[in-house]
This record gives C-alpha cells, sequence and structure tokens, in this order.
C-alpha cells in the first residue's frame, strides 16, 4: 500500500525539512556573529520543527492506494 499525496503536500513537507535544517546548519556555523547566528538558526529550526508537525498529521490521516488495484 502507498499514500497518496498532492504536490503541494510534498512541496510543503520539503519545505518545512528546508528550513530545519538550514537552521540548524546556521546554528553550528562560525560565519555569522553568535548573536546573529542563533536567532536566525532557532527561528529557522523552531518554524520547521514546529510546523513538520500538524503536517506530519496530515500526511498521516491521508489515504492509502493499494499497488496491486493501481497496475
Amino acid at each position: 500500500m502507498e499514500r497518496i499525496l498532492s504536490g503541494k503536500k510534498i512541496a510543503l513537507l520539503s519545505g518545512t525539512r528546508v528550513a530545519l535544517g538550514i537552521g540548524i546548519g546556521l546554528l553550528l556555523s562560525r560565519r555569522l556573529s553568535n548573536r546573529r547566528r542563533r536567532a536566525i538558526g532557532l527561528a529557522l529550526a523552531s518554524a520547521g520543527a514546529l510546523s513538520t508537525i500538524p503536517l506530519a498529521i496530515v500526511i498521516g490521516r491521508s489515504r492509502f492506494r493499494d499497488r496491486r488495484s493501481a497496475a
């Protein structure tokens, strides 16, 4: 069985993961001043993590499609 996901859901999921990844990357980097790096990094990591939770619930409730009947 596989889930049926629209392009919008895939794009949203990808966007949240990108924001989380960039935020964590900024927190680990040394290129910006500590104050600026922490502010931007925490904002992106928090936004990515918090927006992933409701999106994961929506995707978890999405419909299944049986591969055998789709072929």
